[in-house]
């Protein structure tokens, strides 16, 4: 081959989109941080959240001096919080699930008391079961999902404390999701990966398509869970995710855009 001539170059090809799953608007903070990363987005927003009746929750906060901790397990939960209460409460310790919820705690002014090292409601049992062998006396708020588990409730009776959980938000199935174009992607096999950032997020993506096409996304595409409680929502179901590198949605989209680039996206 003379001086002149080149290699041929192998065609670049360009990853396949990554479905959000979450409630967010298209420069929503998962969807803008996989475009950032040059990856194409897919919005289904399989859930949507809204805030509950504030009624309980504010008669809770009026009087939360009388509670030693107020435990957060998401971002939505302090966003009803601190709506309502801007500024924490005088001697009352926070805790937290997650970095994510931890930061957003934070850019509002809120101390981090406790954050367990796994971002899940066990951990943050056992995070407390390690702080204090009981929690006897000590009264705890916790603004709660709809859709709460009872991990967390349950765990810190357990420990002896006095639990007030409090509808904060609520989490339903969402009427954005276009249940059409999404099997239509399905049927031609073009995602690289779908997104998931919690529970919820699986049940109702899972029931608004169908076990069928639910399944055929998965056995194409890589399903990426925030954290442990997600994954096992995903397991259960007969897909083995891969679990973000940490359990934030900037973790979440670097560990979707790593396997696209990597190849490693598809059936697990």
């Amino acid at each position: 081959m003379s001086s002149g001539e080149h290699e041929p170059t192998a065609p670049t090809t360009e990853p396949k989109p990554v479905v959000v799953t979450r409630a967010e608007a298209a420069d929503g903070p998962l969807s803008s941080e996989l475009r950032n990363l040059g990856l194409a987005v897919l919005l289904w927003p399989a859930v949507s959240v809204e805030m509950a009746d504030p009624g309980p929750l504010e008669e809770a906060l009026r009087r939360a001096d009388s509670f030693d901790w107020i435990v957060f397990a998401s971002r939505h939960a302090v966003a009803a919080v601190t709506q309502i209460l801007p500024s924490p409460p005088t001697g009352v310790r926070v805790a937290a699930v997650g970095q994510a919820t931890a930061q957003v705690l934070r850019q509002r002014g809120w101390p981090v008391d406790l954050l367990p090292p796994d971002a899940n409601a066990a951990a943050l049992v056992d995070a407390f079961a390690a702080a204090a062998s009981t929690l006897k006396g000590c009264r705890i708020l916790f603004p709660a999902s709809s859709r709460a588990l009872p991990t967390i409730a349950a765990g810190l009776t357990q420990l002896g404390a006095e639990v007030i959980q409090v509808e904060a938000y609520r989490t339903d199935s969402s009427a954005a999701l276009d249940v059409e174009g999404c099997r239509s992607w399905i049927s031609k096999g073009g995602i690289g990966a779908v997104t998931f950032a919690s529970p919820s997020a699986v049940d109702e993506l899972e029931h608004a398509l169908g076990k069928p096409d639910f399944d055929r996304l998965l056995s194409a595409a890589t399903a990426v869970a925030i954290g442990p409680t997600t994954a096992r929502a995903l397991t259960d179901r007969g897909h083995t995710p891969a679990l973000a590198e940490s359990a934030t949605l900037q973790g979440l989209a670097h560990t979707a855009h790593r396997l696209l680039q990597k190849g490693e996206a598809g059936p697990r």
